[in-house]
This record gives C-alpha cells, structure tokens and sequence, in this order.
C-alpha cells in the first residue's frame, strides 16, 4: 500500500465525518431509515479510519494538526454562511436541514482545495 498518515487527510476524514453527520437530519426528517442507517454506519467507518491515521502521525505532524482543524471549522463557517446567502437569495428558503448538508458540503471543498492550493506551512 505504501500510503502515509498526514494530517492535512486526517483533516479531510475529520471534515468528511463532519459533513455526513449534517447530512443526518436529511435523512431523518425524509423518512429514510435505510439510509440513515447506511450513513451512521459510514461515519463510524470514517471514525475508525480517522483514528487509525491519528495513531501512525508522527509528533511533529500532529502538532500541525490543531492549524488545520481551525482552518476546517472556518471553512465549514464560511460554507455555511454561502449556502445561507445563496439559498437566501437565489434558490428560496430550503429549511436548515438542507442548509448543514449544502453548506459543510461546501466547506469541506474548500478546505480540501485550500489544502491542495495553499499548503499549511510549518
């Protein structure tokens, strides 16, 4: 396999649990218990993998780590806050379900292209 911990992708585990369990309320208010079954078994998947990763980091990339999750919450903030306004102005009121889902969907995109354009320095 030959892959490495990092901990700009235990950030993008973290951020992606965090992303399905806003979706869980979608879920919950339609009426899908088969899904939100599937989903809640898939966050515990992506716990445990998460976990994993967080044991084979190295110390000094786990001091990295409190950097990145500050900058996931305000891109999940700033996500949030965009899909308000988009939904505000442009696509109607959804509902606050909706609104968790769209905008953490979108928050975790961004982290993971700020990730990918403007890499956290040491």
């Amino acid at each position: 396999m030959g892959a490495t911990s990092s901990p700009e992708r235990l950030s993008l585990l973290v951020g992606l649990a965090v992303m399905m369990a806003a979706t869980l309320p979608r879920y919950l208010i339609g009426g899908h218990q088969t899904r939100l079954i599937l989903l809640a078994f898939a966050i515990v998947a992506v716990l445990g993998v998460a976990l994993a990763q967080w044991r084979l980091l190295a110390a000094e990339a786990r001091a990295r780590l409190p950097a990145l999750l500050r900058r996931l919450v305000v891109f999940l903030v700033v996500g949030l806050v965009a899909m308000a306004v988009w939904q505000g102005l442009v696509a109607g009121w959804s509902g606050w379900a909706l609104l968790a889902s769209h905008g953490t969907t979108l928050g975790l995109l961004l982290h993971a292209l700020g990730i990918w354009l403007r890499p956290l320095r040491d």
